[in-house]
């Protein structure tokens, strides 16, 4: 079952696998299986007394990002803070995808706190679980920018390349099915902390997502990425920083 391929499409899951899923017994293997999740089902079944409340405040009209805030605060208000390692832990990516969301919503944690608690769901070995780690932690990055780049900054000499890539993609200018940061939008240079330890990194993963940072960057501000690739080719005449100098000026290329 874990070596299927995954369907194109959400209605296109076997029931089979959608059953599993639903029930928390495996990981989707894809975007398609992610978004199929029945969350009412699975909660029914991760935390049997919230079906009724689940029911009642999980709208499958509602995109799937405000659905896993929901769940992630269902989860708090009923097993506390507490409870967050039990869900952290299950087999289920969707439920440890909650429990990020849990960190995100605990009232009166400082952003380190956060970030130090978000950590094992950030190196999570499951792609879905990582990009909700840094989804759920976005609204509070966006709005301490300065100190999550600062905090970061540390994470960059991790030798996981999902924490690496973490700390490049929560900080995304504008990245995707998030809040825009628009001190990022209009002076991007405040990121370089965390761009320049990274700008020839081993990880294809990592090199993606700094690429991704830069092309955020070129939409606002062309002029300033384009002066830090030139300086990057010089100073570091890399594969690794060719290829992420070659993808972040991509839309100013396709723009002429």
């Amino acid at each position: 079952m874990a070596s299927r391929k995954g369907a194109k499409r959400p209605v296109d899951v076997p029931v089979e696998v959608l059953q599993q899923l639903n029930s928390g017994e495996i990981e989707a293997v894809n975007l398609s299986e992610c978004l199929a999740v029945d969350f009412v089902t699975l909660m029914g079944h991760v935390v049997p007394e919230l079906t009724s409340a689940a029911k009642s405040r999980i709208q499958p009209s509602n995109g799937i990002t405000k659905r896993m805030l929901v769940a992630g605060e269902l989860l708090l208000e009923h097993l506390g803070a507490e409870g967050f390692q039990r869900l952290a832990s299950h087999p289920s990516d969707t439920v440890r995808g909650w429990a990020a969301y849990m960190v995100a919503t605990i009232p009166d944690m400082t952003l380190i706190q956060r970030l130090d608690m978000i950590r094992p769901l950030a190196a999570d070995n499951h792609f879905g679980v990582r990009e909700w780690a840094w989804l759920a932690l976005r609204s509070h990055i966006a709005t301490q920018i300065r100190d999550a780049i600062r905090v970061m900054t540390v994470w960059l000499g991790e030798s996981s390349p999902n924490l690496r890539r973490f700390a490049i993609e929560s900080t995304r200018p504008r990245g995707v099915w998030c809040c825009h940061i628009q001190e990022l939008k209009d002076n991007p240079e405040i990121g370089l902390p965390l761009l320049e330890p990274v700008r020839a990194d081993a990880s294809t993963y990592v090199q993606d997502s700094v690429a991704n940072w830069l092309n955020d960057a070129a939409k606002s501000r062309p002029d300033w990425v384009q002066i830090i690739c030139r300086r990057w080719q010089l100073e570091s005449d890399t594969p690794e920083t060719t290829r992420i100098c070659t993808r972040a000026l991509r839309s100013l290329r396709d723009s002429k």
